[in-house]
């Protein structure tokens, strides 16, 4: 198709859109305590990465004012408010650079994870540059890691957060579909390849749901919000392929107001 072709031949453009989406290494949060309030965890989904305004401390993590944490913080006020999501992350690093925001008096957590685990930035570049066989090994393959490798990692961070925030409510948010089926886009992906990234999406959703429950946490989808608001939809709170790159597969700044905000003021 004459998309795919064209994405295929700006390469370059992909590949630097999928750096963005996942595989830059997290910068180190800020390690100091929070002395009680709101800590906002994860990756780019909560870092705001795609909502621009980014703060200028923030680095390559990315950290936007129009980001749910930062929204939420503005309207409630929170005693003390850390925000040290940030664009790459993992469970892993999430673990090893974000959790000293956290101490005993830690009333509420945010936290997005588990994406760049199955490599979903891998995912998307194998479907924007290569054709639908290849596109569909990927998506299984990511499929295939989240039911078998995905669950340990969130466990391992889960109980990390429960330890250092012993008293806190924790709030854990999906991701959301990406695409609306039989919508308005006419070219690019096909439809099956559009329809198993849906479908990998919610099955990363219901792992991410059982180890949050497992751990006595809350889980707060975002389909419903992102409904009638994916790409081919007409009004899409996510980007596709942009420019800038480090945009693509990301939630616009209404994604974050409309999508992600309501969806974790209901929970918090």
């Amino acid at each position: 198709m004459s998309v795919r072709r064209f994405w295929a031949s700006a390469s370059t453009l992909v590949l630097a859109a999928v750096a963005a989406l996942g595989v830059a290494q997290p910068a180190s949060a800020n390690s100091s305590a929070a002395a009680g309030g709101y800590v906002a965890l994860g990756d780019s989904y909560s870092s705001g990465v795609g909502a621009g305004s980014y703060l200028s401390d923030s680095g390559d993590c990315r950290r936007s004012t129009n980001a749910y944490p930062y929204l939420w913080a503005a309207a409630n006020s929170p005693s003390s408010f850390a925000f040290v999501a940030c664009s790459g992350a993992t469970t892993s690093s999430v673990a090893g650079t974000q959790l000293g925001a956290l101490n005993s008096s830690t009333g509420l957590v945010s936290v997005t994870a588990g994406g760049n685990d199955v490599g979903f930035a891998d995912v998307m570049q194998d479907c924007v540059l290569s054709g639908e066989a290849t596109c569909l090994s990927s998506i299984g393959s990511a499929v295939s890691q989240m039911q078998n490798s995905l669950p340990s990692g969130l466990s391992s961070l889960y109980g990390s957060i429960r330890s250092r925030a012993p008293q806190a409510h924790v709030v854990v948010l999906g991701y959301p579909r990406f695409y609306q089926l039989s919508g308005s886009c006419i070219a690019g992906l096909s439809e099956k390849e559009r329809a198993a990234i849906n479908n990998a999406s919610d099955v990363l959703n219901g792992v991410i749901a059982k180890q949050a429950a497992d751990a006595g946490f809350t889980f707060s989808s975002v389909v419903d919000e992102f409904t009638g608001h994916e790409l081919c939809s007409g009004d899409a709170w996510l980007h596709s392929v942009s420019i800038p790159v480090y945009n693509s597969y990301h939630p616009k700044a209404a994604g974050q107001s409309g999508g992600y905000l309501p969806a974790f003021r209901s929970a918090a």
